[in-house]
């Protein structure tokens, strides 16, 4: 295995936690806050680039570094308040790739929730009731999110990067199989 930039941006701790869960199960691996990550990325075989979301999308420092990453093969850790499983929570790994420099491969996702922002929360327990984030729902769902990342989410963001890990070794093993059929087949021509 090659070695893995762990890559994050973290204002509550949470994307932190989940940061170096993921760079030390991962072994070889460098960590950074994403205000001091490299910009030349060659030296990793795989980018880990973990955030938390604001507006349904990476945070903005994140989503500027995230621009600058080329070529590279990347997986995505978020933390947010949201359900897991959530539309919103969902789609901001689209809007992540989107904000990807060319020639990337995502290889795959993670997302746990996260204790929100007290002063965000203390926004959000004085809207309005046309603000889509209040209401006895959201209140219900941010006492949940107040106690994560937890035990459980650590010990997923390890089982992550082990399936991973195997997801690479399996990628491998593939194309170098097509690399070989591929040989075959042009040394059977250059013999006719």
């Amino acid at each position: 295995m090659g070695k893995w930039a762990v890559i994050y941006s973290s204002v509550t701790g949470n994307t932190r936690q989940i940061a170096e869960a993921i760079a030390e199960q991962a072994g070889d691996a460098d960590l950074f806050r994403v205000q001091d990550a490299p910009h030349d990325l060659s030296g990793y075989e795989v980018v880990a680039v973990g955030y938390w979301l604001r507006l349904g999308r990476p945070d903005p420092m994140s989503l500027k570094y995230l621009a600058g990453v080329k070529n590279a093969t990347v997986l995505f850790f978020q933390t947010h308040g949201a359900l897991p499983d959530s539309e919103h929570a969902i789609t901001s790994f689209a809007r992540a790739g989107y904000a990807l420099g060319e020639g990337c491969e995502i290889l795959g996702t993670f997302g746990c929730q996260g204790k929100i922002n007290p002063a965000l929360l203390e926004r959000r327990k004085q809207s309005g009731p046309d603000d889509p984030h209040g209401g006895p729902e959201s209140m219900e769902r941010w006492k949940k999110a107040a106690s994560h990342p937890d035990a459980k989410d650590i010990a997923e963001a390890k089982a992550f990067v082990d399936s991973m890990k195997k997801k690479l070794v399996m990628k491998r093993r593939f194309m170098a199989k097509m690399q070989a059929k591929q040989d075959a087949l042009r040394a059977g021509k250059t013999q006719e």
